[in-house]
């Protein structure tokens, strides 16, 4: 049975996406909404604040709760990076560094990053955030040969624009987009409850020449995140 302020959290929640609430939009007092669900204060109080470590609303001090407009969106076509997405959207992109690790390849990156025998991949695991909000955890392999005069910082922190200032030119991506649940290190990280449902996506990225340059696997907050398609 679940606990009521998560029959809160995912009733207004179900508000929310069918929009009855809006983007922007103040919701009313936590005395009514409990009036109105039937729970204590402190009860729907939880279910809110569920709601807000997920970037779903938002508490503005002296004004009240709102809809928050967090989500990032990307487009599918091309290749971008997370950072500059952000920033197109008015946001301040940031990103901590969990690891990064030069090591050998597995199976998968020598096939997708087509390593020759003894070749090395830069291996680096992050969270990456909007406006200080976690939105995606993600493991990036990238052939260790491509970067080794680059230092660290440049490639962890916008890569893609350190390739363009080396000469590199970016071509097309390939994308494999899924759904799954989170595991306890995944909610952890992006603060989100176990077994809350998420976005996975596998994506290789090449240069101009055909060869490529990046191998990720990432896990995107939901409601903090969408893909559309853009066609010619």
């Amino acid at each position: 049975m679940k606990a009521a302020y998560i029959t809160i959290h995912d009733k207004i929640k179900e508000q929310i996406d069918q929009g009855i609430w809006a983007i922007g939009q103040r919701l009313p007092s936590e005395r009514d909404l409990a009036e109105e669900f039937g729970v204590s204060r402190m009860t729907l109080r939880q279910g809110i604040t569920l709601l807000v470590e997920e970037g779903v609303l938002q508490r503005k001090v002296g004004s009240g709760t709102y809809v928050a407009n967090t989500r990032v969106q990307e487009k599918m076509r091309g290749t971008t990076s997370f950072s500059e997405i952000v920033q197109l959207q008015g946001k301040e992109p940031s990103s901590r560094v969990l690891s990064f690790v030069k090591t050998k390849p597995n199976e998968k990156e020598i096939d997708l990053l087509g390593l020759e025998k003894g070749e090395f991949v830069i291996r680096m695991e992050r969270v990456r955030f909007a406006d200080a909000v976690p939105v995606v955890y993600e493991v990036a392999s990238i052939p260790a040969r491509l970067i080794q005069d680059m230092k660290k910082e440049e490639v962890t922190n916008q890569f893609y624009k350190t390739l363009t200032k080396n000469g590199f030119k970016l071509g097309k991506t390939q994308q494999t987009i899924y759904a799954r649940l989170a595991n306890d290190k995944i909610a952890k990280l992006l603060h989100i409850s176990k077994n809350h449902p998420i976005l996975a996506l596998r994506q290789v990225s090449y240069l101009e020449n055909g060869q490529a340059f990046e191998f990720v696997n990432s896990q995107y907050v939901g409601e903090r995140f969408e893909f559309y398609l853009e066609n010619n």
